[in-house]
Order: C-alpha cells, then structure tokens, then sequence
C-alpha cells in the first residue's frame, strides 16, 4: 500500500466515523456506530469501509441497513469534505473482530474458571 492510499484511507476512516457517530448518536434503536478501518483500492476508486456496531444481532442489522441505505449522502458528503479527482465507491462491512474478541475472552475465563474448580 502506497503512502498515498494510507492517507486517503486514513481521511476517509476519521470523516466517516464523524459522519457515524453524529447520525446515530442519540438514538437508542441503533447501535453504537464506530468506523474501525478504511482500505482503498490502488486507484482511490473503491473504499471498503469497516464498521463495528455495539449492540444486539437486530440492531446490528438495523443501523448495517440504514448505512447501506444512505451510502450515497455519506459518498457525497464524503467528497464535499475532501479534494479527491473521483470519490471512492464505499463498500460498508460490519467488523466482527470486536465481538470475536470478546468471545475468546469469555472463553479464556470459563477455562480459568474450569481450572479453579478442578483444584
């Protein structure tokens, strides 16, 4: 990855996730929207934006859809924000990596927990 991609990537990430939490904040039905990485393509023309959201499976899926459903503001808002020649294609992706280590955390302590008792 260039050092231009990791700029553009890194500037897409911050406004993103101001664009986020600022739509979603103060409303209980969605989740806690936080925007964890950005990767863009070599040629600035796509962007996969990776989004973690704190909440239930259901709200999860309600605030994935309402992303996906105003991809196109945030594509436009996007551009207005910053001073590229073509503005990205977003790609929204719910990141798991959080509630992945929260599992294997929960895991690791049943194991302590397991291991105590058999002492």
């Amino acid at each position: 990855m260039s050092i231009r991609t990791e700029r553009v990537a890194s500037l897409i990430r911050e406004e993103l996730g101001t664009m986020l939490s600022r739509a979603f904040s103060g409303s209980s039905e969605y989740g806690f929207t936080t925007v964890t990485e950005a990767r863009v393509t070599p040629d600035l023309r796509t962007a996969r934006v990776f989004v973690s959201v704190m909440g239930s499976k259901e709200k999860q899926e309600k605030t994935m859809t309402k992303i996906e459903k105003h991809k196109g503001h945030y594509r436009s808002e996007l551009g207005a924000k910053i001073n590229l020649k073509f503005v990205p294609i977003l790609e929204f992706h719910l990141d798991k990596s959080l509630d992945n280590a929260m599992h294997i955390e929960e895991l690791i302590k049943q194991i302590h927990k397991d291991d105590k008792k058999e002492q």
